[in-house]
C-alpha cells in the first residue's frame, strides 16, 4: 500500500530513486480522526508527507484557543513542520487529523540532506512554503477584513472540497473553535445561512447548497 500511494501522491513532485529512498527509510503511520498528530512544544523528530486522509493546522493563545491555519491534503507536507525540524526548534503548531490519515514520517536528518542533494525535494519544499505562506495570508486577510459569515461560508465551502462531499458531519461546538469564536454564533449564522438558502442545516450535518 505505501508504495502505491507514494506513487499516486507524490510521483509528480518527486523523482522515482527518492521515492524508493522514502519508502525504504520511512515509517508508516496511521490516526484516526481528532488524533493529534503533532502538539504544540512536541521535539519534532520526524516530518510528515501525507498519503491519505485530511489534516488541519492549527495555533493556540494563551488561553488556550485553537485557530485554524489551514488544511493538508493527501500529497502535501507541513511546512511549519519543516520550519521548526530546520532550526531544531520545538513544534508552534497542533496537527490534528480532520479524518481518519495514513502517512509517512520521514527522520529530520533525511530531510535535511535531500535539501542538499535533491533537487526534487528542494523543489517541493519549496513549492509547499509558497502555498502555506499564500494560506496563511489569506487566513490574516479572513481574520483582519472578512466577516464571520463570509469566513463561515468559505469555511464550509473549503470542508466539503476536502470531503468531496457537499454535506458536511460537523457539531457547531467543532465550527467555533476552528474559527476561534462561540458557539451561539456559529449556530446564529449558520441559521442565516441557511435563510439565505446557503445552506441546509439537520443534526450535526450541514449541506452546502
Amino acid at each position: 500500500m505505501t508504495h502505491t500511494l507514494l506513487q499516486e501522491k507524490f510521483n509528480k513532485n518527486l523523482d522515482k530513486a527518492l521515492l524508493r529512498e522514502i519508502e525504504t527509510i520511512g515509517k508508516l503511520t496511521k490516526f484516526k480522526t481528532n488524533d493529534i498528530i503533532i502538539d504544540i512544544n512536541q521535539t519534532l523528530k520526524h516530518i510528515p508527507l501525507l498519503l491519505s486522509g485530511n489534516i488541519k493546522i492549527l495555533r493556540e493563545d494563551q488561553d488556550g484557543n485553537e485557530l485554524l491555519i489551514y488544511f493538508l491534503e493527501a500529497g502535501e507536507t507541513c511546512t511549519m513542520s519543516l520550519t521548526c525540524c530546520m532550526g531544531t526548534t520545538k513544534s508552534k503548531i497542533r496537527a490534528v487529523a480532520e479524518k481518519d490519515s495514513t502517512l509517512i514520517m520521514i527522520p529530520v536528518q533525511n530531510m535535511q540532506k535531500w535539501f542538499h542533494e535533491n533537487a526534487s525535494w528542494r523543489n517541493f519544499i519549496l513549492e509547499s512554503y509558497q502555498i502555506r505562506f499564500e494560506e496563511m495570508l489569506q487566513t490574516i486577510d479572513n481574520l483582519a477584513f472578512i466577516k464571520m459569515d463570509e469566513r463561515l461560508h468559505k469555511y464550509l465551502i473549503n470542508k466539503t472540497k476536502l470531503h468531496a462531499s457537499k454535506t458536511i458531519i460537523v457539531k457547531h461546538q467543532d465550527i467555533a473553535e476552528d474559527l476561534h469564536t462561540s458557539r451561539v454564533v456559529i449556530s446564529r449564522l449558520l441559521k442565516q445561512l441557511e435563510n439565505q438558502n446557503k445552506i441546509k442545516l439537520s443534526r450535526n450535518k450541514i449541506q452546502v447548497l
